[in-house]
């Protein structure tokens, strides 16, 4: 996905459109720079699971070491030191997915936007809608359906993303640790055809040249 779209740049210079049509096409611009902001906050929360995992497997392999054989006397301390490290990476993990839900919230608000564009359209046009489309090929709903999905994708997503962050520290097997690495990586509810929606919104709003 290529970087910020900016509602104030050469975008909105190229065509002086307004009321709906601009709304809607805000809405589009602010869609994508708050899956960009996701994508980022995604890849800080890979790195910080991973670590999480690779301390808990450190600590495991350590307990197996100490009862096998007689403990060193600092060992105690070096504990307790592993401990407060590890609940840091939480606390890191913990505030990445508070700013997850923070993206996922202005998403839902995003979807309130339009919601209200496509009342006003009703309110105008009446229940069959406006005969001209605000673009290309798209209906008002169109767009609203499209935010809608992508909306319920996040918010799915997110819910695993607070599931991992609540069991990762806890898990003792190497293979559940491994499912929660690979679940945060690959976002099984944000799947490919939610990047497509997004660049066929761009590509309707004018964002991306046809």
């Amino acid at each position: 996905m290529e970087g910020d779209i900016s509602v104030t740049s050469a975008n909105r210079k190229s065509a002086a459109i307004t009321g709906s049509a601009r709304k809607i096409k805000d809405n589009a611009a602010d869609w994508h720079n708050m899956m960009l902001r996701w994508d980022r906050l995604n890849e800080d929360g890979f790195m910080a699971v991973e670590s999480i995992i690779n301390m808990r497997r450190a600590q495991s392999d350590q307990l197996l070491l100490n009862n096998s054989s007689s403990p060193p006397p600092s060992s105690s301390s070096q504990h307790v030191g592993g401990a407060s490290e590890l609940q840091d990476k939480c606390l890191k993990l913990q505030e990445i997915v508070d700013k997850m839900a923070a993206v996922v919230t202005k998403m839902a608000r995003l979807m309130t936007s339009q919601r209200g564009v496509e009342d006003l359209e009703a309110f105008q046009f009446g229940a069959e809608g406006r005969k001209t489309p605000l673009f290309h090929s798209w209906s008002t709903s169109k767009f609203g359906e499209i935010s809608q999905v992508l909306l319920d994708s996040f918010r799915q997503e997110l819910l695993l993303k607070q599931t991992i962050l609540q069991e990762v520290a806890h898990s003792v097997t190497s293979d559940l640790c491994m499912v929660f690495l690979s679940c945060w990586l690959h976002q099984p509810f944000i799947p490919t055809q939610s990047r497509l929606r997004l660049e066929a919104l761009l590509l309707e709003t004018g964002h991306r040249p046809l």
